[in-house]
């Protein structure tokens, strides 16, 4: 067995594709915070396809983690001379591994927050992308505004040169480009929040204004901020993945990276200082990128969230498991249909039809072993973007609310019981812990309890039509957990 490395690459077994291009000729053109599986199945993966059809040595790839929790894959990463193994599963059961080369280095900010900042401000870096999730944007959801009551970012306003949030980072290695006469360089958001590119631009501006108001109104006249729509349904990589290699690939990597088949990237093309031609490799640039970002955002993460929620309190493990379940199928693909695609804008280029029926082969991809536990994290940061504006446009318009009503009580019920409605226990790992569980736990003497977390679920709880469908779920779920009996009666009576 050989270990991944670049030095063993030419004695790799013929299955694995290996990097055409020349690593050490790379350049880290882009630096990356929060180098997770998503980041490594999608932007370094279309990076490294794109090298390995033209000349892209500009755009090589410095990954960047600020936590302590990062440590580890930086660890792995620097012993495996950054590479790593993509294993695509098919849903026919056929498995595509390659060897990817796009990443070149990796630096721990927690550990040397100094060399974050020179990297970022380096003359060499055009991008700076994120991946770090719904939560790492600082934003109140009530107000819609950065969160200055946040400690870490009170740290950063106080220690501008030991930061620890992303826009500490950024704000100092903007500073530190102007002051050098550098143009500035584009932020490019990878996560799953609609219209990320806004969403960083206003936080950053934000924070940066109350360091320096001259260095915001430099920041907001030359950086640029492309909104953009992602996709890749990647799971946790599992100790399975790893013996997969070993034993039928012969190669010993740490921690690879498991995904579906299925790739989009759709981009508003607004670049401050140059970018790659990812169009090269299937990346689609447009000039409004709300339309495919909406879509993706109601349909695929709210169709997770919907099975994620109501499948973990009934007992399933995995999104595949839930959709060989027909009831879970049916339910979430009418959710689709009769909730959220009315609240659609027009998709230009897209068959909305058939967009549905491929997230309904996705999620049940049977060697996709995508855990419902993994779609419930953080869903304090999920929800109030994946599914409460479907809710409340339904409600403007006079929509159906019903499924998602159901979704909702499900994922109060997770939070009070803790457990599913056989008895085994469902973790909460959410920044919103404590408060889901308090607002959770008021449910038997008041249905509306969990409501009432306005942060979260804003006014609904004052809404005369969501609040009488909500109590309904919630009350018939208290009453008999099985979440089937109820799932069938909204299926017959919608």
């Amino acid at each position: 067995m050989k270990q991944l490395t670049q030095k063993n690459l030419p004695f790799l077994a013929d299955e694995l594709v290996r990097p055409s291009y020349d690593r050490s000729r790379l350049e880290a053109g882009i630096v990356h915070v929060g180098v997770g599986g998503f980041h490594r199945s999608h932007e370094a993966f279309y990076t490294d396809a794109l090298m390995n059809v033209s000349e892209a040595a500009a755009w090589g790839i410095c990954g960047v983690g600020l936590r302590e929790a990062d440590r580890k894959i930086g660890e792995i990463l620097r012993a495996q001379d950054y590479l790593y193994t993509l294993i695509v599963k098919h849903p026919q059961g056929r498995i595509e591994t390659s060897i990817i080369g796009s990443l070149i280095d990796f630096i721990l900010g927690c550990d040397d927050p100094g060399a974050v900042i020179d990297k970022m401000a380096s003359a060499d870096t055009k991008i700076v992308s994120l991946t770090i999730t719904e939560g790492g944007y600082n934003v109140d959801p009530a107000t819609g505004e950065l969160d200055f009551g946040n400690p870490d970012v009170r740290h950063d306003l106080e220690h501008p040169a030991s930061p620890k949030t992303v826009f500490g980072f950024l704000t100092a290695a903007l500073e530190k480009r102007r002051s050098q006469r550098r143009p500035a360089f584009t932020v490019q958001s990878c996560d799953n929040i609609q219209h990320n590119g806004d969403v960083t631009r206003k936080m950053l501006l934000a924070f940066a204004q109350r360091r320096d108001a001259e260095l915001a109104r430099w920041i907001e006249s030359q950086a640029r901020f492309p909104n953009a729509m992602v996709d890749r349904i990647t799971p946790v990589t599992t100790p399975e993945d790893i013996a997969f290699l070993a034993t039928e690939r012969g190669l010993k990597d740490a921690w690879p990276v498991t995904c579906e088949p299925f790739n989009q990237w759709v981009i508003e093309d607004d670049f401050a200082d140059g970018r790659p031609a990812w169009e090269t490799v299937g990346a689609q640039f447009v000039a409004d990128v709300t339309p495919y970002e909406k879509m993706k955002i109601r349909l695929l993460n709210a169709g997770h969230s919907v099975l994620g929620l109501l499948g973990s309190v009934h007992g399933h493990q995995t999104i595949d498991g839930c959709m060989a379940d027909p009831l879970f199928a049916t339910f979430v693909r009418r959710f689709m249909d009769v909730e959220a695609t009315p609240v659609l804008d027009p998709v230009p280029g897209i068959d909305l039809a058939a967009y549905k029926d491929s997230l309904i082969e996705r999620f049940g991809n049977p060697n996709i072993k995508d855990s419902v536990a993994r779609i419930c994290l953080e869903s304090s940061a999920k929800v109030p973007t994946f599914l409460i504006p479907t809710i409340t446009e339904n409600l403007a318009r006079g929509g159906s609310i019903r499924f998602a009503s159901l979704a909702i009580a499900a994922w109060c019920f997770y939070c009070d019981k803790g457990v599913d409605r056989h008895g085994a226990p469902l973790e909460i790992v959410d920044a919103m812990k404590d408060e889901l569980q308090r607002a959770a736990k008021g449910t038997p003497d008041d249905p509306l309890s969990f409501l009432k977390l306005e942060s979260i679920f804003g006014d609904l709880i004052r809404d005369q039509r969501f609040t009488p469908s909500y109590s309904e779920m919630v009350q018939a779920l208290y009453a008999n957990p099985d979440i089937s009996r109820k799932m069938r009666q909204l299926l017959s009576s919608a």
